[in-house]
């Protein structure tokens, strides 16, 4: 592709963000599957570019209210481009040109908005929310919880997230691993806190690697590993993941258990928690975990059942997401399923129906990877509440804060995430 075409692509695929019900990159997947003939490079550069407009969404935005401008695609796009990758107006004029596949050229009423595109993106008038893309309808709860350290939180979650793995222990270990993939041109380092992960550094082509064809290692950023790690799920022990989606920490668990004991594996989403049997296999676990679908009646009467069986239950509960901002910047700006209510229901919901199936001096984690304390904090203490029979855990130094774990970008290199521990008594 020509980069002219490529940037026509980033405007064909803004119009349908704007247009779509779905996350940002599933649109974007959509988009690249229908067009083969697009080569890897070019996916990713555009992939790239409209990640980078979607990190500048509220700025690009004030830009083109300052300048009376219509809000289109294609007015985002010209003004990222100025503003955000300092192009000039001969750039602009190459890359807006006409020709097949590439954007119209540029109008006579467009020269006008571009003239008064002065500086960088952000502007000295820029109220600081908006600097910061945080969006309005978020912004007194994060103050609140964020502090002082408001601006620096949100310009980390702006950052592109790291490319952290979990090393598969009960097939390898963590120096082991890395011994392969540095043979295989993959440089990575221990992540600070959980004792399976490790950060690449740069960009890495793990499908190439030995590591990855033999299930010796998963991609999974440090503070979802450390849910699981909160879990202490030892040998023999018999745990539930409720939430267990695709199965990311169900396989962190079965590993930590050294392939002894055995896993409940149960979430609504059949289609997610049928496609972790391979990756079960492909680790070697698969034999300690059961998959039931909680869309099954003969599951939820299954679960009615289970009074005081498990040594560990996990939910990681559907949440906000806003704590994966800075992997997923679109959903700053939009709401995909239920509003932050219903959630809200759904997780108190969630925390009722496993509470009878813990075994006295069992531990329930409960996690979100949400930055409101509506859904952590608050609906933990609710919970609590409700079931006198529990009490919060103490978790480590290096995570806890307060009562909780709250890991942020800015402060522990992770996507945003809570847990609590609290123990049946």
């Amino acid at each position: 592709m020509t980069p002219a075409a490529r940037i026509q692509a980033c405007i064909d695929i803004i119009e349908k963000i704007n247009k779509s019900t779905i996350p940002m990159d599933s649109t974007i997947g959509d988009y690249m599957r229908v067009r083969r003939y697009v080569g890897a490079k070019d996916r990713a550069e555009i992939a790239e570019r409209c990640y980078a407009m979607m990190r500048a969404w509220g700025r690009v935005g004030w830009w083109l209210t300052r300048t009376g401008t219509a809000d289109t695609p294609r007015n985002r796009v010209i003004t990222f481009l100025i503003l955000g990758e300092g192009c000039d107006e001969k750039r602009i004029g190459q890359l807006f040109n006409g020709a097949k596949h590439s954007p119209q050229e540029i109008t006579e009423a467009e020269q006008g908005f571009i003239a008064r595109l002065d500086g960088s993106l952000e502007h000295s008038e820029m109220p600081e929310a908006i600097r910061v893309e945080c969006p309005s309808t978020h912004e007194e709860v994060l103050r609140q919880v964020f502090g002082a350290d408001f601006v620096p939180e949100m310009v980390a979650m702006l950052t592109p997230a790291t490319l952290d793995l979990r090393v598969n222990v009960f097939l390898a270990t963590r120096e082991k691993v890395q011994v392969f993939l540095k043979a295989d041109g993959v440089e990575t380092k221990e992540t600070p806190v959980s004792p399976w992960g490790l950060r690449c550094a740069g960009k890495a082509y793990l499908s190439k690697t030995k590591a990855f064809h033999k299930g010796w290692i998963e991609i999974q950023d440090e503070g979802s590993q450390l849910i699981a790690w909160l879990c202490d799920a030892q040998p023999g022990m018999q745990v539930l993941d409720y939430c267990a989606g695709a199965g990311g920490k169900t396989l962190a668990l079965a590993a930590s258990m050294m392939r002894k004991g055995r896993i409940v594996a149960m979430d609504t989403e059949t289609r997610r928690l049928e496609k972790g049997r391979e990756r079960f296999r492909k680790a070697q676990v698969s034999d300690i975990i059961e998959v039931r679908p909680l869309l099954e009646e003969r599951h939820k009467k299954w679960l009615r059942r289970q009074k005081e069986t498990f040594d560990r239950v996990l939910v990681d509960v559907p949440c906000s997401g806003s704590g994966t901002w800075r992997r997923n910047p679109d959903m700053r700006w939009r709401q995909y399923g239920p509003s932050l209510e219903e959630l809200v229901a759904v997780q108190a919901d969630i925390l009722d129906r496993v509470a009878h199936t813990l075994k006295p001096g069992g531990k329930l984690i409960y996690a979100t990877c949400s930055l409101f304390p509506a859904e952590n904090e608050s609906q933990v203490e609710a919970f609590l509440q409700r079931h006198p029979n529990y009490r919060p855990e103490p978790l480590p130094e290096a995570i806890r804060n307060g009562s909780y774990m709250r890991l942020t970008p800015l402060r522990h290199g992770t996507d945003g995430f809570f847990a609590a521990v609290m123990v049946k008594v």
